[in-house]
């Protein structure tokens, strides 16, 4: 960013972001920001494929993702591959979330490289740790004893350790702003849930109800809007939105999640996926057990699956503090003959991080040769 301060007025949100910009450095002529407006804007909250040829150091990769917002796929290409790693960094993310102390950090301590204090007091999970993290695929071993590679490279799910939560962040409570904020950047949502009796784990009210809340809030915002038009103006557009708007509402004061209501059109869908609610992003539950109950889980466990029946929501079994055991074992053989011992097959590590990948809607490719056999992502679809 080439200018020397910011300004105190603006021509448009493109231009604010240039001026106020303090990140990655954009390489802008000024003038280009009224052409983009004129072109662009009708493109704003929606989804749209953006490719940018020659993005610099990414500076202006960050901003068409927050000017078009977060339906936006946004692509670069340069002839430097360092710009390569700026690719990366646009990623899908899935965050792993929780009420504090029922083991999230625990579990993503074993997931990642990087080190949350596992610390029984809300809030120890204060800035969001960031683990890029390899996913195990069998069928890499097997064509690397085929081709006999140089290396081998597996692909990654990048899945972020969002600070706990307590009653009253829908209010901005505790930690709640930035909670809701690190929350909204991801694309899909780990929920860990304590699955075990423990009388040392504070309990907080529960994760689901602030996540409403908020949706509640924004939905009403919206309702305010588009009633008096949808009933009075003729407006076909505006009659949509306040149906789907509010069978969101009705679903959200029954105390059930956005991702539950069944649209009949295409265009409701779209509609209802264009406000980006939190609680209709994809999510997994994960079932935090005691060690006793990792092979078939508990009557936790079965309470789990009958309150989320009704949502699209996958549900996973883990017992997190045997995962921490497992990953100080040395090579593979060692947690292979521990897990026997208790009578699993895979670790629920590696089970999570194919279960988040697959959350995700992420797929992949293998291409094998001399020279590597490698893992390559793609979204499904």
């Amino acid at each position: 960013n080439e200018s020397e301060s910011p300004k105190l007025y603006y021509m448009n949100d493109l231009e604010k972001y240039f001026y106020e910009n303090n990140d990655k450095l954009i390489d802008k002529w000024i003038h280009y920001f009224d052409i983009y407006e004129k072109y662009f804007s009708k493109y704003r909250n929606k989804e749209v494929v953006i490719l940018e040829i020659g993005v610099f150091q990414g500076g202006s990769l960050q901003m068409w993702k927050e000017y078009f917002g977060p339906g936006a796929k946004i692509y670069g290409i340069d002839i430097n591959p360092n710009c390569k790693k700026l690719e990366e960094e646009m990623s899908l993310q899935c965050g792993i979330v929780g009420l504090p102390n029922v083991g999230k950090s625990t579990l993503f301590n074993c997931l990642s490289n990087a080190k949350a204090q596992a610390v029984n007091f809300p809030f120890c999970t204060i800035e969001p740790n960031v683990g890029v993290i390899t996913v195990p695929d069998e069928r890499l071993n097997k064509l690397a004893e085929l081709v006999h590679p140089q290396k081998i490279v597996p692909t990654a799910v990048e899945i972020v350790d969002i600070a706990g939560l307590v009653k009253g962040a829908s209010k901005g409570e505790g930690l709640g702003n930035k909670f809701l904020a690190n929350i909204r950047e991801t694309d899909a949502i780990l929920h860990v849930l304590r699955c075990f009796d423990d009388e040392n784990v504070v309990h907080v009210d529960g994760i689901d109800a602030e996540l409403q809340l908020k949706d509640l809030e924004t939905i009403e915002a919206r309702i305010n809007k588009v009633e008096k038009q949808s009933r009075t103006g003729g407006d076909k557009d505006a009659k949509l939105a306040f149906e789907v708007y509010s069978k969101i509402r009705n679903a959200l004061l029954r105390g059930e999640s956005a991702r539950t209501v069944v649209f009949d059109t295409k265009d409701e869908v779209k509609m209802a996926h264009d406000l980006y609610l939190l609680t209709s992003k994809p999510v997994m539950y994960v079932c935090n057990v005691d060690e006793a109950s990792a092979v078939s889980g508990n009557h936790y466990v079965e309470a789990v699956h009958e309150a989320v029946k009704n949502e699209d929501a996958q549900i996973l079994v883990v017992a997190a503090k045997i995962e921490s055991e497992i990953a100080e074992f040395e090579n593979y053989e060692e947690r292979q003959m521990f897990l026997n011992e208790i009578g699993l097959e895979e670790s629920g590590v590696n089970r999570l991080i194919k279960s988040a990948y697959r959350l995700l809607d992420l797929q992949t490719f293998i291409t094998a040769g001399v020279q590597e056999v490698r893992a390559w992502t793609f979204q499904k679809g």
